[in-house]
């Protein structure tokens, strides 16, 4: 019989640990799924069942929480989710805070690789985010530029993307070019607006102190004091990446996203992501976060779609390698 252990946490503030608890104890029942514990909660304690390994982990991930909300943080489902993902891996308490705070977010890792790569762009000028949809590469991206911009670090932002989706290509749609554009940049706009007032994102964008356009508008420019992130890059050709790294001017920051599982390129032509890890592979002062479908903070059904996928993508490989 395997063995098990009995903890119990103690907190100061009933009301945070009705919080902590959550409705009908939901977060509770969360962390007893994602840790494989038992949790009763009583007044201002909560005890912990289940064998030692597992339980220390749970008390962490209380801790953790009841620290968040002590903050004044809200803790949702993803938040719970994101530390129970954290103590697993150990990773949970460890190092300096590196959470972003803008003025609608305050934005923490919520898996090991979001971890890292929040290390990541508070050390490099220049950063690579490879994965999947869903792991908060440019999510975060974007909020590491608004905190660098409302603190004055930089003097403006500026997102772009390749303008080539899924086959598609704007001379084929309805409209003017704005029109034409702003579909394919939508998800930029989205993550601006998660993290600012919409008036305030307005008056940046009129100011050119934000701007949000194709790639194909980065030809020729030198970009100072900015924070560049350029997004969906594996839809870059190489002739196209090197132009767009070679915009950063002095005081500038790049992210350059991308997931190579994804390339909607014509068949033959290869990715400007790809050229570029394998031409940078020895160049110093670069961060690389590699994201995997266990970094997936979207809807649990997301993780599984994901992994499914490479899955299959793994056995496609196998079959078409020469013996």
């Amino acid at each position: 019989m395997s063995e098990v252990t009995h903890l119990t946490c103690a907190f100061s503030d009933n009301g945070l640990v009705q919080e902590l608890v959550g409705p009908h104890n939901e977060n509770l029942t969360r962390l007893e799924q994602r840790l494989d514990v038992v949790l009763h909660s009583r007044g201002n304690t909560i005890t912990i069942e289940g064998a030692p390994a597992q339980a220390l982990r749970a008390e962490a991930a209380l801790k953790q929480l009841y620290k968040r909300l002590s903050e004044g943080l809200a803790v949702e489902m993803g938040d719970v989710d994101g530390v129970a993902r954290l103590v697993q891996d150990g990773s949970a308490s460890e190092g300096p805070d590196l959470s972003i705070r803008t003025r609608k977010r305050h934005i923490t890792a919520r898996s090991p690789a979001q971890a890292a790569y929040l290390q990541a762009l508070e050390k490099y000028e220049l950063v690579f985010a490879l994965g999947p949809a869903g792991t908060g590469k440019t999510y975060m991206a974007v909020a590491k530029a608004v905190s660098l911009k409302l603190a004055g670090t930089v003097d403006r932002i500026v997102l772009s993307r390749p303008a080539v989706e899924a086959g598609e290509r704007l001379g084929f749609l309805p409209g003017d070019m704005r029109e034409k554009i702003d579909p394919y940049l939508r998800p930029l706009y989205d993550a601006l607006y998660d993290m600012l007032p919409g008036d305030y994102v307005a008056k940046l964008l009129l100011s050119g102190e934000i701007e949000v356009a194709p790639l194909a508008f980065m030809r020729g420019r030198t970009l100072t004091s900015a924070f560049i992130i350029l997004d969906e890059a594996q839809n870059t050709t190489p002739v196209q990446m090197k132009m767009a790294l070679t915009r950063m001017g002095e005081n500038s920051r790049m992210v350059v996203t991308g997931d190579l599982s994804q390339v909607d390129l014509p068949r033959g032509t290869k990715s400007g992501l790809e050229d570029a890890l394998e031409t940078l592979h020895d160049v110093k002062g670069m961060g690389r976060v590699a994201f995997t479908h266990r970094d997936v903070v979207r809807h649990d059904l997301v993780t599984r779609i994901v992994e499914a996928y490479d899955k299959r993508d793994a056995q496609r490989r196998k079959a078409s390698d020469p013996e």
